[in-house]
């Protein structure tokens, strides 16, 4: 790769490292749940050795190549230094690189999937690596990898025969993006769920699905389908091939994931919570995700815990395919005084649905009313934390028994230092710093809760059984004619929506936010005005910042499109693309891009605010509905058609034009140091320990998780 494209991939100088501000949420904790949460923060970070597996090849031998130079220093990074004979700079560059990649679990970005590379010497990674037998025998096991720049395709994650790297396809040489899904479409009629499995494709042309569980059999009671375990794939492109179901893939690390939750269990603070635990446990020893499935329904019930969580292999982003999860755990407490306004939230919800562009043929016939909590992390074992979540994924239980929400507070309000802001006009910029805080903690509310909380999967649940009238059928709002497509048995939104799926219904959850953002008794609720539409009022420059923070995120997305490949490495950030070039096309010039100078120097966002409740948003709606239709319908073909037109990148324009004025401006992404709990097993007490948000301070707290 030359020097001009590689700039793109250079590690972060320096990343931002922020701190989650925990200690004052983890002092009202009692000892018991102070326990029941460092078990389930164990359990989290544990876990953080298959995320590194489920990233690259070479991903656990360089965490265990940083994490032993930091023992071998005893923290002393200068001795270490004087000792390997580097420059001030040459470590710098190391440290950075090393607090990126802990931030990242592993050397690809989580939010864009393309992989950074030290700006660094090598050969200052080779003079610290030989001060220590065992650093260098990790670094060694990375076989180059971490400076490797030749190949162009593997600088991002995908499909492996579109030349791109995937570890959720190990040993597989010539998998196929089509064999993929012929699995898959078998495991389907099988039903059996694949979440926490790898797919390996082996030299004789069989197949074998890895399970992540810490036996290393089929359990004595029979997995998910029973105890076969052996298949002769019958119909399709592989018909006549062999798949063999394999336990016990991240046996070891899976054993101690389990006994972690057993000893949640012990401290839990109700039933629902003991036997989510035990669920958790069980589904994590055997590798059923139907015993995961169960964890969710407990996890539902538990209404309002002081000690929140989820964990397991939960969104499916990170896989080509879109059907494999990628494992991630959290636990947090709950901030009282901010749930209050997202309880309020939800209670309005009876009355917002309607206000969406569709007829209650395409909603649940009863909004299932959830939990919507504001957090406070203590611990997010992931690779890269997100800002709100609604969970969980599996539409069998979201349309029948509900979900939850969650908004991460101390992730929300986390700023990095000297943040720059381009695309936000002069003119703009200090209504856009005032509020967009605050519009984006609206945003967030309404997108995991009325998002992707609302609308109903038309369906055949099973053979002759539907869950609308076939006989006479929804009439589409699109077309004004009777709905033709549905699910069939066994079909679920990511089976049959593949690898489009996670960032259309990212898009989706959007357009909600930015349809009802537009609603003043939605923005009362968070604080702001009367209930009564006032564009001039505070309220109404809450609105104008989040209309303004989303066009400006379309525009940004850019930098997670490769020009390459003509690929999206990034599902909400194609999402965002998609939702400005909506607010584009609306008329009567109510969005535009300003600029004067022919390499677009002085790019900003020209949007006005007097028609964002008009024009604005319906433009959003129109968007909204057809995503959504053919969402609810399972018009595959529709949905997919659409969504290549409105993620569609000019390569001139947008992907060179755009892109690099993006890139010129771009800003290390924010990396969060985390604290860890130690318990006293004497006491059962668990103290919080925490660590300064820097470079030393981020790999001190990985150094001391000893995971």
């Amino acid at each position: 790769m030359n020097a001009r494209d590689l700039k793109h991939f250079l590690a972060d100088s320096p990343p931002s490292t922020v701190n989650l501000e925990i200690k004052k949420h983890f002092d009202a904790l009692t000892d018991q749940q102070a326990r029941y949460a460092h078990y389930i923060s164990r359990s989290a970070f544990t876990g953080m050795r298959i995320t590194l597996r489920q990233t690259s090849p070479e991903s656990e031998s360089i965490y265990d190549f940083i994490i032993e130079l930091y023992k071998a220093s005893n923290a002393d990074w200068k001795s270490l230094q004087k000792q390997a004979g580097i420059s001030d700079e040459e470590l710098k560059y190391f440290l950075e690189y090393a607090a990126m990649f802990l931030g990242n679990s592993g050397n690809y970005k989580s939010f864009g999937d393309s992989k950074f590379v030290p700006r660094g010497d090598e050969k200052s990674f080779e003079a610290l690596a030989a001060l220590s037998p065992k650093a260098n025998e990790f670094y060694k096991a990375t076989n180059g990898a971490i400076f490797s720049s030749n190949n162009s395709g593997l600088m991002h994650l995908g499909y492996p025969d579109e030349g791109h790297l995937s570890t959720y396809y190990p040993d597989s040489k010539g998998i196929t993006k089509a064999e993929i899904g012929a699995i898959s479409d078998f495991l389907e009629k099988k039903g059996l769920l694949v979440e926490n499995t790898r797919l390996r494709k082996n030299a004789d042309g069989s197949f074998d699905l890895l399970i992540a569980s810490a036996v290393t059999h089929v359990p004595a009671g029979g997995g998910d389908i029973g105890k076969e375990t052996e298949f002769e794939i019958d119909s399709g492109s592989l018909k006549g091939h062999k798949l063999r179901l394999v336990y016990g893939d991240h046996s070891a690390v899976m054993s101690l994931i389990a006994a972690f939750h057993k000893k949640a269990a012990e401290n839990a603070e109700n039933e629902n919570q003991k036997k989510m635990q035990l669920a958790y446990a069980k589904s994590f020893e055997e590798g059923s995700l139907e015993a995961f499935k169960n964890s969710q329904r407990f996890w539902i019930r538990d209404k309002g815990p002081m000690v929140e969580s989820n964990i397991g292999f939960v969104e499916t982003y990170r896989d080509p395919h879109g059907v494999r999860g990628e494992w991630e755990g959290f636990v947090a407490t709950v901030n009282l005084e901010r749930t209050k306004a997202f309880g309020a939230l939800v209670d309005a919800a009876a009355s917002m649905i309607p206000k969406l562009p569709w007829s209650k043929d395409f909603e649940k016939d009863k909004f299932l009313s959830p939990d919507f909590t504001s957090l406070e992390v203590l611990s997010f074992g992931c690779s890269g934390l997100p800002a709100g979540i609604n969970i969980p994924n599996y539409d069998d239980i979201r349309q029948t028994e509900g979900f939850k929400n969650v908004s991460l507070g101390n992730v929300l309000s986390a700023k990095a230092p000297n943040e720059k802001i381009p695309f936000i006009s002069e003119d703009d910029l200090s209504i856009f710093q005032k509020y967009r805080d605050a519009a984006f903690e609206v945003q967030v509310g309404i997108h995991e809760l009325l998002g992707h909380g609302t609308g109903k999967l038309l369906q055949e649940t099973q053979p002759g059984v539907y869950n609308f009238d076939v006989k006479s059928p929804p009439i589409s709002p699109i077309n004004n004619k009777p709905i033709h497509t549905y699910y069939k048995p066994g079909q679920t939104w990511g089976s049959l929506f593949g690898s489009i799926a996670s960032s259309y219904e990212e898009c989706r959850a959007e357009c909600v936010a930015m349809a009802l953002a537009c609603d003043f008794e939605i923005l009362k609720i968070f604080g702001f005005g009367d209930g009564k539409p006032d564009m001039d009022g505070e309220a109404g420059d809450v609105l104008y910042a989040a209309y303004l923070s989303m066009a400006r995120a379309g525009i940004a997305s850019m930098e997670m499109w490769d020009p390459k490949s003509s690929k999206w490495g990034q599902a909400h950030s194609q999402a965002r693309f998609s939702i400005l070039k909506c607010f584009l096309d609306a008329p009567d010039d109510f969005c535009k891009l300003d600029y004067k100078n022919e390499d677009l120097s002085d790019l900003t966002i020209k949007l006005d605010r007097n028609k964002i409740t008009t024009v604005g948003r319906k433009a959003v709606e129109a968007y909204l509905q057809k995503l959504h239709i053919y969402k609810t319908t399972a018009d595959v073909e529709a949905g997919t058609k659409l969504y290549a037109e409105m993620t569609g990148v000019d390569p001139k324009f947008w992907g060179d034009k755009v892109r690099n004025e993006v890139l010129r401006n771009k800003q290390p992404r924010k990396v969060f140091v985390q604290a860890n709990t130690v318990l006293d097993e004497a006491t059962g007490k668990v103290s919080l320990v925490e660590y300064e948000p820097s470079l030393e301070g981020m790999i001190k707290s990985f150094a001391e998780r000893n995971i």
